[in-house]
Parts: C-alpha cells; sequence; structure tokens
C-alpha cells in the first residue's frame, strides 16, 4: 500500500475509534462503569464479533486485517499505553507505599497463589483436550500458562479506574496498585518461564526476572538521585524547559524499550520511571503536557486494537459455555476472594478489603495480550482463547459494581465526578490523604 494512502485510511479508523470510544464511553458512564470499560468494549464491538458480524464488507475495508495500517494502530497504542503508565508511576505515592508494604505483599502474594493454583488444577483436567490446548503442549506448560492467565490483574486499567474514582494518592488506591503491580510482575515472569520451556532457553526467564530486577533498583535509586537536581530547577523557576522535556521523553522511551527486551512488559518500565521522577512542580509540569493527548487519543488505541483480535464467537457449544462459566467462577473465587481475605488479614476494614477484592479481580487487556501471546506461540486453541477473552470482559465489567457496593454511598460521595473532567496534579496533590478507614 503506498504511503499516501497508507495515511488515508489511519486517518479515518482513528476518527473511527475515537468516535466509538466517546460514545460507547457515554454509554459505560450512564451505566456507572468507567470510561475505560467503554473503550475496552468498543474495541470488541469494532471487531469481528458484532461490526465484522453486521457488516462484513465495511469491517474489512475499514480495519483490514493484514494492513500496514494496522502495525501503525499496534505502535501507536503501545506508545501511549507506556506514557500513561508513565503518568501513573508520577503520581504513584511511595511514602504512603512504604506503609501499606506488608499489606501490598499479602493481598499481592494470596491473589497469585490462589488463582494460579486453580488455573492449575483446571490445566490438569483439560491439556489432554485437543480442542483447547494445542499439540505438543506439556502438563507442566499448560499449568504454568493457565495459571498466569488467571493470576494476572489489569494494571493499566486498575490504575485508570483509581485515577477516575478520585482516589489516587489515597490509602486504598496506593495499595490496589501496590499489589496489582507486584502481581503482575510475578505473572509474567511465570510467563517468561512458559515461553522459554518452548524454546528450550532458561536463559529468557532467568534475563527477565534479574533483568526486571535490576532495572528497578538502578531506576529507583541511581536514576531517581541524578534526576533530582531538574526537580529542584523546576521547583525554583516555577517550569519545565523544552530540553528537559525532550530528555525525559527520551528516557521513557529508553526505559520501554529495555524491558520490552529482557521480556517484561514494556508498562513495568515506564511506570517504574515514573516513580522516580521528582515530585513537585517537575511532576506537575509532566502531567499537564503528557497526560491530554496520551488520554484522548493514544490510549483508547490500545483497548481497541486489542479488542479487534477478540472473537467472542467462538464460543459456539454450549460445552464450551458451561467452560467459561466455571473458568469465571474459579477465576472470581481466587482473585476477589483471596485478595479479600489478605487484606481483612492484614487488618484491612471489611469495606476497603472488598474494594480492593473487586479492583484486583479484573483482568483487563493485560489478559488480552498474555492469551494473545498463548495463541501465537501455539499454547492454546481459539475455542480456550475466547473461553478466556470472556472470563476477561465479565471480571472487568463486574469491578466497578463491586467497588460500588464495596464503598458504599460515602465512597460515591468523595470520589471525584466520573462526568467531570480528571482533578489535576496540584489537586490531587493539595487535597488530604484519606487513611484506609476514612469513612
Amino acid at each position: 500500500m503506498p504511503n499516501h494512502e497508507l495515511s488515508i485510511l489511519v486517518f479515518l479508523q482513528l476518527a473511527a475509534i475515537l468516535l466509538a470510544c466517546r460514545l460507547v464511553g457515554w454509554a459505560a458512564r450512564r451505566l456507572g462503569q468507567p470510561q475505560v470499560v467503554g473503550e475496552m468494549i468498543a474495541g470488541v464491538l469494532l471487531g469481528p464479533s458484532l461490526f465484522g458480524l453486521l457488516a462484513p464488507e465495511l469491517n474489512g475495508a475499514l480495519f483490514p486485517a493484514k494492513s500496514p495500517s494496522m502495525s501503525v494502530l499496534y505502535c501507536a497504542a503501545q506508545i501511549g499505553l507506556a506514557l500513561y503508565m508513565f503518568l501513573v508511576g508520577v503520581e504513584f505515592d511511595v511514602h504512603l507505599l512504604r506503609r501499606r508494604a506488608r499489606a501490598a505483599a499479602s493481598v499481592s502474594i494470596a491473589g497469585m497463589l490462589v488463582p494460579f493454583s486453580l488455573g492449575a488444577l483446571l490445566a490438569l483436567g483439560l491439556h489432554r483436550d485437543p480442542q483447547l490446548f494445542a499439540a505438543g503442549v506439556s502438563r507442566g506448560e499448560a499449568v504454568l500458562f493457565l495459571g498466569a492467565a488467571m493470576s494476572i490483574t489489569a494494571f493499566p486499567m486498575l490504575a485508570r479506574i483509581i485515577y477516575e474514582r478520585g482516589l489516587t494518592g489515597t490509602s486504598l488506591g496506593t495499595l490496589a496498585l501496590a499489589a496489582g503491580s507486584m502481581d503482575d510482575a510475578a505473572a509474567w515472569c511465570v510467563l517468561a518461564f512458559v515461553l522459554a520451556s518452548f524454546t528450550g532457553d532458561g536463559g529468557i526467564a532467568l534475563l527477565a526476572i534479574g533483568g526486571g530486577a535490576a532495572y528497578a533498583l538502578l531506576t529507583l535509586t541511581v536514576v531517581r538521585r541524578a534526576l533530582l537536581p531538574l526537580g529542584r530547577r523546576a521547583n525554583h523557576t516555577g517550569t519545565l524547559t523544552p530540553t528537559i522535556f525532550v530528555v525525559v521523553l527520551a528516557l521513557l522511551m529508553l526505559a520501554a524499550w529495555l524491558t520490552d527486551r529482557i521480556g517484561i512488559y514494556a508498562v513495568f518500565g515506564a511506570f517504574i520511571l515514573g516513580v522516580a521522577m521528582p515530585r513537585g512542580r517537575f511532576a506537575d509540569e509532566l502531567q499537564t503536557r503528557i497526560e491530554p493527548l496520551t488520554t484522548g487519543l493514544l490510549l483508547p488505541l490500545f483497548f481497541v486494537y486489542s479488542g479487534l483480535n477478540t472473537r467472542i464467537d467462538m464460543l459456539d457449544r454450549w460445552a464450551l459455555w458451561g467452560l467459561a462459566a466455571v473458568v469465571l467462577a474459579a477465576a472470581c473465587l481466587g482473585k476477589f476472594g483471596a485478595c479479600w481475605a489478605a487484606a481483612r488479614l492484614s487488618g484491612e476494614p471489611n469495606r476497603d478489603a472488598l474494594a480492593v477484592g473487586a479492583l484486583m479481580n479484573a483482568r483487563g487487556l493485560m489478559e488480552l495480550i498474555i492469551l494473545n501471546i498463548g495463541l501465537e506461540r501455539g499454547i492454546i486453541t481459539p475455542q480456550l482463547f475466547s473461553v478466556l477473552v470472556m472470563m476477561a470482559i465479565l471480571t472487568t465489567l463486574m469491578a466497578t459494581p463491586l467497588f460500588h457496593l464495596s464503598r458504599g454511598r460515602a465512597e460515591r460521595g468523595e470520589r471525584a465526578p466520573t462526568r467531570g473532567p480528571p482533578e489535576s496534579p496540584s489537586q490531587i496533590r493539595s487535597r488530604p490523604t484519606r487513611s484506609s478507614n476514612c469513612r
């Protein structure tokens, strides 16, 4: 396809994506769901599951499967996701995390081990079925993959729900973010072992785990200290120079490249770099400059691109629907139940413990990323892929209603309105920190 025709198609795709996300997002907000859930559903609706069924020719013309435009959308989506997770890291309250480290570790461990065990039990019973696991997949590989898929948390989605609900910087929000980040890091390490078993190269897993730990340590110590003078300068002058802003963006791209290269997903590199950024005016300027274009244009592309690859119509037999129900029940019991119990044992009020369980239970598109990797690498079949996609969508849709039920009317009165503009960083920082016991 000539470059001129490619650009014309990409512009049309972007217009359709933005309008669909805004329309479905509006409907989602009317139903009490955050904008992020609307964007996720919009992606599925624009794909073969609905648009492709109702108007296959128009769908094929707008989103041709093998067109270079899909690669353009993919790259833009990855940039948007990295930028957004960088902003989440910038807003991450490290001092509050230190006070919640024990509870976060408990919730993360429970939210990883219990669903992983349930997923492993399901894999033991299902891995011999050629309609679910591809031929040549060993029992151990099936156990590791399905365990990782069941235990993943929608870290980017969890972060955005927390932001949209006005919980950034609160004790509850930090606990959920910390537990979610630990949870997903562990799940990606397990996935690295699965991929290593297929390649026969154990160095892949060692590089992912060791390299990720080394990157986090160096970024949060050496890089953090090196950036402190820039933060003091920004606080003194009240602004961020164009040169420093470009340097920060270059560091972000390098961080995303490095963590993706070593086998840990790029969002973790972006998030950890964001945590290392100086606070105060420096962080406020980053938020002001990066956020509007990221949340308005680039981030929706991530959700829509993943939705375009989802085929709900693959659930064409009652047996698969029954399996989907079992998988959903195991996912909710393992994630929601385990995280709630761990939070309660850590001393959290029941209302906050239920809220943490509801947030951690959402799988979102991080789950879809893992499932697409499994499908592309020949670990699972399209049928099991579709079953797990249904689980990811339903657990994500549950998150906000369960969160509202757990927090009650008091929390709905506290949080920022979902239909209004997001709070600015200065508004968030000037707001008093709310403890987990706040009613």
